[in-house]
């Protein structure tokens, strides 16, 4: 069945004039009455009856347009649809961000953004989460593009490092840890600590950390969501080594940076090699990769 043939019978089923549905058309009648034929001889049934010079829908194409017409009206919602979605300047981006970011650099971003020329009517899609399951969303095509960890092994993954992220250690306010201003990890050996669990992307990087400073960490828990990390910190139920969000300051803990082992925490921008990315998504892209240095330097996190 053919879509210009639906076309076409919908016009002749309104005007039920060849010559009046082919003008509208910018078709000749012949083409016109040729496309029809066909229609039926697919269908297996005449949709219209001769009326003198004029034609009109029998039962069967009443029935039909129906379908038609619903098909039409959706597909043409679809195109639509899916104009603005791609659209430079209001299309949708579907965003995946690492926790860490939820509270200051994700608004941040999407602010700055929003504020240029052409993009306050983009709009987006938000979704949280650690990194091994936004690696999988992305995979899947859930999301088009994600601040997270690096993960090794993912071959059809692009990690471009968009920005350096300081790590600390934070404890109790009367934790013996607390008259410290600074913090070597091998002075944690001795305490219980709430540990991210094995989704989490930094994990990897923390484990190297402890190892690299000849430390057993003495793992009480573990967790997902740094806020909660820093909740049960603030209520003496452990310390924990984690990336230095804005929202810390909120919580009752002190927070130690950490001068020995040296490490490297990056955030990378991920996305799909070779995958399309629609206008809006592609600028986004472009301007995050320039934001992400400028942002950590303008809050004085470690670069």
């Amino acid at each position: 069945m053919n879509l210009k043939h639906l076309q076409y019978f919908r016009v002749l089923a309104e005007m039920e004039h060849f010559t009046q549905a082919a003008a509208r058309l910018c078709i000749t009648q012949p083409s016109l009455s040729h496309a029809i034929s066909e229609l039926e001889k697919d269908l297996g049934v005449h949709l219209f009856e001769k009326q003198g010079r004029n034609v009109r829908l029998n039962k069967y194409g009443r029935f039909f347009l129906k379908y038609v017409e619903h098909a039409m009206d959706e597909l043409e919602k679809g195109e639509h649809d899916l104009r603005e979605l791609v659209s430079p300047s209001q299309g949708t981006i579907d965003l995946a961000f690492i926790y860490t970011l939820g509270s200051h650099f994700i608004p941040a971003i999407i602010q700055a953004f929003s504020a240029l020329d052409g993009r306050k009517d983009i709009s987006f899609s938000f979704h949280q989460g650690n990194t091994n399951d936004i690696i999988q969303g992305l995979k899947q095509e859930h999301y088009d593009v994600a601040f997270c960890s690096h993960v090794e092994n993912e071959p059809d993954v692009e990690f471009i490092p968009l920005a350096q992220q300081e790590l600390v250690v934070i404890v109790p306010p009367d934790h013996p840890l607390a008259s410290l201003n600074q913090i070597d990890l091998k002075d944690t050996a001795d305490y219980p600590i709430i540990f991210f669990n094995k989704k989490s992307g930094v994990r990897p990087i923390i484990e190297n950390l402890f190892a690299r400073a000849g430390v057993t960490p003495q793992i009480i828990c573990e967790i997902e969501e740094d806020t909660a990390m820093a909740g049960l910190v603030s209520i003496n139920y452990g310390i924990a080594v984690m990336p230095r969000i804005s929202s810390l300051e909120y919580f009752n803990v002190k927070i130690l940076p950490i001068v020995n082992p040296e490490y490297e925490r990056f955030i990378y921008l991920a996305s799909i090699k070779n995958r399309y990315l629609s206008p809006a998504v592609v600028d986004f892209r472009n301007f995050a990769l320039s934001y992400g240095e400028e942002f950590y330097l303008k809050t004085h996190q470690r670069v």
